[in-house]
């Protein structure tokens, strides 16, 4: 007989390549990285690995109670506390413009820079289309910096593109990136056991304060709790059962 009802199982996500030492997280706000792969974060570098975080923006135009002049030293030092949270302690800003930043060659020297700079093999971002699934519009600065970011992988490893990087800044090419990991995808190809990050992510999300309580009235630990914790249950008909944080892989 036919098991009619495999054949409307999700389909299984891949665990995440686990031979690599250094990875770089590229976003553009402070909290997109907690909203997105926290767990997985606080998981690696539970293992010894190295991850840094690159944000294009301070998330100064985040709040609309707070100038964004009063706001972007302010998300800033929740962006440090929440990264270190999940065993992060580099933390750089390309202070580009918050709300407005522009796909284009300028962000994506400045994001090759950091790949040169930091030499890792596993490159993350977030959702770089459109939508959240198909039905919620995604924002134009999440749009860029992924893409850019995405690009930028091998930007970094041509001699010939941004050669100023070597004469002004020393940065040799980097060819070590293998993969490029994008969170938040709706089209999830690999997935990491949220399990022993999951209470960290919360605690790392909730230390955005600030942000979060300007973003909701619900109590901010019932609010992250919740969130993070629904994400991954979400995920974990597509991963054995286990609690996931999902990633659309693209090889290099």
């Amino acid at each position: 007989m036919t098991d009619h009802a495999s054949d409307h199982l999700p389909e299984q996500l891949d665990e995440m390549p686990a031979d690599w030492q250094r990875a770089l997280a590229v976003v553009a706000h402070p909290d997109d990285l907690e909203y997105g792969c926290a767990a997985a974060v606080a998981h690696w570098t539970d293992g010894g690995r190295e991850v840094v975080y690159v944000l294009a923006s301070r998330g100064e135009a985040g709040i609309d109670t707070i100038t964004p002049t009063d706001c972007a030293p302010l998300r800033e030092r929740e962006q440090l506390a929440s990264a270190a949270v999940v065993g992060v302690s580099t933390v750089e800003f390309l202070d580009h413009e918050d709300g407005v930043i522009e796909y284009g060659t300028g962000l994506r020297r400045d994001i090759a820079a950091a790949i040169r700079r930091h030499r890792p093999e596993l490159v993350i971002t977030l959702n770089h289309r459109d939508t959240w699934g198909g039905t919620a519009w995604n924002t134009p600065d999440h749009r860029a910096v992924g893409r850019a970011t995405l690009d930028a992988a091998g930007d970094a490893g041509n001699r010939w593109i941004f050669p100023e990087l070597i004469s002004d800044q020393g940065l040799e090419p980097w060819n070590g990136v293998r993969w490029v990991a994008v969170a938040g995808s709706s089209n999830p190809t690999h997935a990491v056991d949220a399990s022993p990050g999951l209470e960290r992510s919360v605690r790392s999300l909730l230390a955005h304060r600030t942000y979060i309580e300007a973003l909701t009235d619900q109590a901010p630990e019932e609010y992250c709790r919740r969130f993070l914790t629904g994400m991954a249950q979400g995920a974990a008909a597509r991963f054995g059962g286990r609690p996931a944080v999902t990633f659309e892989l693209f090889g290099r």
